[in-house]
């Protein structure tokens, strides 16, 4: 006889099966053994086996990246389910659905003592909905559940299972349920804006951001996630616009504008901020989600459409175009040079400039974002993510390896997997070392190439504030933080290949032989150093904007 715990599982699973999710990740645990034996048995799904919950949530988050489609990730009871609160986090902010599925012990456990017993019902917050199934329930109620739940982006569904947990032998799939599946809930609706294009506009694109047509026109500057636009401004002229005037061969040049329209959600440059921030610039908002990135509270207005009159001046778009290829060309002039070294910034500009159509680009927070923005990123034809929802650091790894599995089955008739291509810093590869285990018989990232920019520490920190002469004294204890990990045998350790070098034309070189040749997952470490980076940027801010 079925004992109720896996006829519960197996209703479950059915559900999910039939709202189209088709990857699972499955971390080993006692309590949610029913859940992980009833995924195992649907042929539907494909099984990512992870041993850590954070890691196994951020991989799920990194699939949803590429399809827009939840995964669901397995977890037993007690701290399992907490550690998946950083990935949660994320898809909020970042406007991704996740599915936590959740075992959980009987409520008459909660506050016992009972091992591996919390409070996990809402243990997410407001960042995710909670839908609990109560040990008990039988398989048409846990399924009606179930179904209700998945109508949200991001859900918790917390199932508590009460023993005997499994069957003497392996479940029977459960049939697909009949009816519609569920739909995502529809976000808000902001409503239209009216925009007068002949007045001094500036378009600023984060992650999260669409094309709109009717700004297509304007000048843009476009965080690396953002669309390619067709009138693009370097970020780093950002410095030019947030001046009033400028003197340019005899002439007085106002490059303040006068109004802002941002879509997504920017986060990346402090004088990009800066602008959008500036109370005498008239700024609108786009949005498609819930929320919208206004940080000053300054928006004029919040939309999700724009209707428009007139269009930019040719004097504007001269002005724009100018001050954008200054800049480009300010950031090409350095990389020319050997004052600074081998860089980041190298690193970002080799990765850039090896980047083909059809190509996915994973990028990990702090300095790699930053660099590639800086280099030319985005255009048209490359795939670019990145954690932006909240810039955090956490399980980048198992996002890239994500972003690879999901790049590689949208095309599943290619004789080679497509190309992924993930720049991270060594700290943040680090953070999430353990994202580099994957379970024998679990699906392989092919064709993934980790670039590790490694300047053995903290580089963002040289260039804040933290980084000031005065403040060096503690720099490297608690903002430098050296570690001297060896990365190639970290690698080895996991199965990975690992390539070392420590000048561009050997990068390029190897990211060249990684196009040519199909390899298994391979990290490539660039041994870079971080003591010019602040000097690399004064020398950068003073050739666009003489500061």
């Amino acid at each position: 006889m079925t004992v109720p715990a896996t006829a519960t599982a197996a209703a479950i699973i059915a559900e999910l099966v039939a709202a189209g999710i088709r990857n699972v990740v499955v971390c080993p645990g006692s309590r949610s053994a029913p859940l992980a034996l009833a995924a195992a048995a649907r042929p539907e799904l494909t099984l990512h086996v992870r041993l850590d919950e954070r890691s196994a949530a951020f991989l799920a988050l990194g699939m949803a990246r590429v399809d827009h489609r939840p995964a669901a990730v397995i977890v037993t009871s007690g701290t399992a389910v907490a550690n998946c609160l950083p990935a949660m986090v994320e898809a909020h902010h970042s406007d991704l659905p996740l599915v936590i599925l959740a075992a959980d012990r009987p409520s008459r456990l909660v506050g016992t003592g009972a091992s591996q017993t919390i409070d996990q019902q809402g243990i997410f917050g407001r960042f995710a909905d909670c839908a609990f199934v109560e040990a008990g329930s039988d398989a048409g109620q846990a399924a009606a559940v179930t179904r209700r739940a998945l109508a949200y982006g991001r859900v918790h569904l917390n199932v508590a299972f009460d023993v005997p947990l499994v069957d003497d032998e392996l479940p029977a799939p459960a049939e697909l349920p009949v009816g519609v599946p569920p739909r995502r809930r529809p976000h808000r609706d902001w409503g239209t804006a009216h925009l007068d294009l002949t007045r001094p506009t500036l378009v600023i694109a984060g992650d999260g951001a669409w094309p709109v047509e009717e700004l297509a026109g304007v000048p843009t500057i476009a965080e690396p996630t953002a669309p390619a636009p067709e009138r693009p401004v370097h970020p780093a002229a950002a410095g030019v616009f947030t001046r009033e005037q400028v003197s340019a061969e005899g002439h007085v040049l106002h490059t303040r504008p006068e109004q802002i329209v941002v879509i997504g959600h920017p986060t990346l440059h402090r004088d990009v901020l800066a602008l959008i921030s500036d109370p005498g610039i008239e700024v609108t908002v786009l949005t498609r989600s819930d929320g919208y990135t206004d940080p000053a509270g300054t928006a004029t207005r919040v939309a999700s459409r724009v209707r428009v009159d007139g269009d930019p001046t040719k004097q504007w778009l001269k002005l724009c175009e100018v001050a954008g290829e200054q800049a480009a060309d300010a950031v090409r002039e350095i990389l020319d040079g050997e004052e600074f070294g081998f860089t980041g910034l190298h690193v970002a500009a080799a990765v850039a400039d090896g980047l083909a159509v059809g190509d996915t680009l994973f990028v990990g927070s702090s300095n790699p974002v930053r660099d590639i923005a800086l280099v030319g990123l985005p255009f048209d034809g490359v795939a670019t993510h990145a954690p932006r929802g909240t810039a955090g650091i956490d399980g980048s790894v198992s996002q890239a390896v994500g972003v690879a599995l999901a790049a590689q089955a949208r095309d599943r008739i290619s004789p080679r997997a497509p190309r992924t291509v993930a720049l991270l810093g060594d700290v943040t590869f680090l953070h999430d070392a353990g994202g580099l285990f994957i379970s024998d018989g679990d699906p392989l990232p092919n064709n993934l190439t980790i670039v590790v920019a490694n300047d053995d520490g903290c580089g963002i920190f040289e260039t804040l504030e933290s980084g000031e002469p005065g403040l060096r004294g503690s720099f490297e204890r608690v903002f430098g933080t050296p570690h001297g990990v060896g990365i190639s045998d970290l690698a080895a350790a996991y199965g990975w290949e690992h390539r070392r070098v420590e000048n561009t034309a050997d990068l390029i070189r190897e990211l060249e032989e990684s196009i040519e040749l199909p390899h298994p997952p391979l990290i490539i470490e660039a041994r870079t150093t971080r003591t010019t980076r602040r000097d690399l940027h004064a020398a950068l801010s003073g050739k666009v904007v003489g500061r």
